[in-house]
């Protein structure tokens, strides 16, 4: 059969595939035979691709497990398959047919490739019904879920079931604040997620980082036989060894083609390899929808309790942590400093300089404050105001702080603050400590401006 001559008669991007059936019923190594024109393009994803030889190893351009499970079972079983995987940068869907073949040992498969940058609803729907309704289930419990890691775990638990696997997680990742979640059906573990970056001699987040090193651009890797670690990732392989796991399910999770986690599970049913994938194809489209979701409410969240000019929390943040310890008294800490610091001659400068002034000012005068109080919580009331709450310190630690800001203000240009400081134990309250604290540092800014007549605000802030 003249194999280029078939491809070339596709209208999309198509290849054929060859192995040997070895003596011992194992298969030999793939070769790629033939590519038509559409297919050409394809090997851009490869910048060391080199020029295409009918015979090569298929490995000189791709090393991808999965798809080679796929052409071994396709020319193996005589047996057409499907996949649509987001590999790459890009989803890609896949037709595998078996080809006739004169030559008794020798198999052949032909795969026909449809590549586009957003995912295709029509594609994600060429599923069983069976494989439809266990995804469905899932995405209902994800959406019905108010508690986020707790509709993980359940999910975890689903995916378990699903690879009849000994163990199975959800890893969530968050690559702007670089860290990493490990659910499995229990919930959140973060010793267990400790404890498998420890055996790989990295951090939770740079396992994550080399997992999907390993992927090589793939969406995952299921492996019956985890040799082909050993030469991608020697201290994952060795750490999996040691553990006893015999068989591994990584699949990445993604929204939009970024990185939102991974399924991990061990010691699955290696019988169920096909359909273990294409389940995990639909369910990761919804999981990383849902991720995504939750760590963009979670920005929007830090977003409106930060003050974005400054770093600082703002007064929104500031409001609610005032109102829970007034709320519970057994919030309140044994002793507690408050300062208020307001920045003085504000309104000079935005009258002098304009609005950019005044905000270079601004974050000046924050980054003194957060030198002097770095690890108390400190909030931007509004214009500028500031307020600093120190649980637990002391009364000199209390002086000391305050005085290293003036200090730090004294050396820094046009920066000077009014400060009032209160200093709390016993029975107080939350709401009269402040009102005292800002009494006392308004008592501080009219001696500021006795002194600076010409800074003297007129009206507004400053």
């Amino acid at each position: 059969m003249d194999y280029q001559l078939f491809v070339d008669g596709i209208d999309a991007a198509a290849s054929v595939y060859s192995f040997d059936v070895l003596p011992d019923g194992s298969f030999g190594e793939i070769r790629l035979m033939a590519v038509n024109k559409g297919f050409f393009g394809f090997f851009s994803l490869n910048p060391n691709a080199p020029e295409f030889v009918p015979g090569m190893p298929y490995r000189k351009f791709f090393h991808d497990p999965n798809f080679e499970s796929f052409c071994y079972k396709c020319a193996s079983k005589r047996e057409p398959l499907y996949s649509y995987v987001n590999a790459h940068g890009a989803w890609l869907s896949g037709q595998y047919l078996p080809l006739y073949s004169e030559e008794e040992d020798t198999l052949y498969c032909c795969y026909i490739l449809k590549i586009s940058k957003q995912m295709e609803s029509e594609e994600l729907a060429k599923r069983s019904s069976e494989i439809a309704r266990e995804v469905l289930e899932m995405s209902i419990k994800l959406h019905k879920n108010q508690d986020f890691i707790s509709a993980v775990a359940e999910t975890a638990g689903d995916i378990r079931r699903i690879c009849c696997s000994e163990r199975c997680s959800v890893v969530l990742v968050d690559r702007t604040n670089k860290e990493c979640t490990f659910v499995n059906e229990n919930g959140a573990n973060e010793s267990y997620l400790n404890g498998l970056a420890a055996s790989m001699r990295c951090s939770p987040y740079d396992m994550a980082m080399r997992w999907e090193a390993d992927l090589r651009g793939s969406d995952c890797l299921l492996l019956d036989d985890l040799s082909v670690l050993k030469d991608r990732d020697p201290e994952w392989y060795n750490s999996l060894d040691e553990k006893e796991i015999r068989s591994i399910v990584l699949y990445a999770v993604r929204f939009n083609n970024e990185l939102m986690g991974f399924i991990w599970a061990a010691n699955f049913d290696v019988e169920k390899i096909m359909s273990i994938k294409e389940t995990l194809e639909l369910s990761t489209f919804f999981l990383g929808a849902i991720i995504a979701n939750h760590q963009l409410l979670g920005r929007l969240e830090t977003l409106g309790m930060y003050d974005v000019l400054t770093g600082v929390m703002n007064r929104n943040a500031m409001n609610k942590r005032v109102d829970q310890l007034n709320a519970d008294k057994g919030a309140l800490p044994a002793v507690m400093g408050v300062v208020f610091a307001d920045l003085n001659g504000l309104k000079t400068v935005n009258d002098s300089g304009g609005h950019d002034e005044g905000d270079k000012l601004l974050k000046r005068a924050a980054g003194l404050l957060k030198r002097a109080f770095d690890e108390y919580e400190i909030f931007r009331a509004g214009g500028d105001e500031f307020v600093i709450i120190c649980q637990d310190i002391t009364e000199d630690e209390l002086a000391s702080r305050t005085a290293e800001l003036r200090r730090l203000a004294a050396d820094t240009d046009n920066v000077s603050f009014a400060v009032g400081t209160g200093f709390f134990t016993g029975d107080y309250d939350v709401i009269n400590a402040m009102q005292i604290a800002d009494e006392r540092m308004y008592i501080d800014k009219q001696e500021y401006y006795r002194l600076n007549p010409e800074k003297k605000r007129r009206h507004g802030s400053g």
